[in-house]
């Protein structure tokens, strides 16, 4: 077992967290963008983590965080009549994002936590392992 791996499961949670609040600071800069180059309004994106051994073999104990995929949130877009907006169909409403700026503040919020949390569990083990230095002086 290595005894540093607290710190690259600390360090996979810090880049994982880090991907998720770039894709809710994605979503908050266009939760008025009703075109996008593949056509429609933009889609909400969210972040599916999966598990990462970090050690080899069989015995495999130390688990860190990875990002497995960016998924599109299939909520369907929410038509609002706007009969003067450019991108209004013929009945004058427009589809707008599936993005609710409550529910992504909510997200951010947890997602600064579990941030946090990391860079705690990192700083407090590197003091573990300099304290642990000083006990053969």
């Amino acid at each position: 077992m290595d005894p540093f791996g607290v710190f690259k499961i600390s360090a996979s949670a810090l880049e994982a967290q880090r991907t998720r609040m770039n894709l809710i600071a994605s979503n908050m800069a266009n939760v008025h963008s009703t075109k996008t180059q593949e056509g429609g309004p933009y889609r909400r994106k969210d972040v599916v983590f999966s598990a990462l051994p970090l050690d080899e073999g069989p015995d495999a104990v130390q688990q860190g965080v990875q990002v497995e995929a960016v998924v599109e949130d299939p909520t369907p877009a929410t038509m609002v009549y706007d009969p003067g907006h450019p991108d209004a169909d013929k009945d004058g409403y427009v589809a707008m994002p599936n993005v609710k700026v409550i529910e992504e503040m909510v997200n951010m919020m947890m997602a600064t936590r579990a941030y946090e949390a990391s860079v705690t569990t990192f700083n407090v083990s590197k003091t573990m392992f300099l304290k642990s230095l000083e006990i053969g002086r």
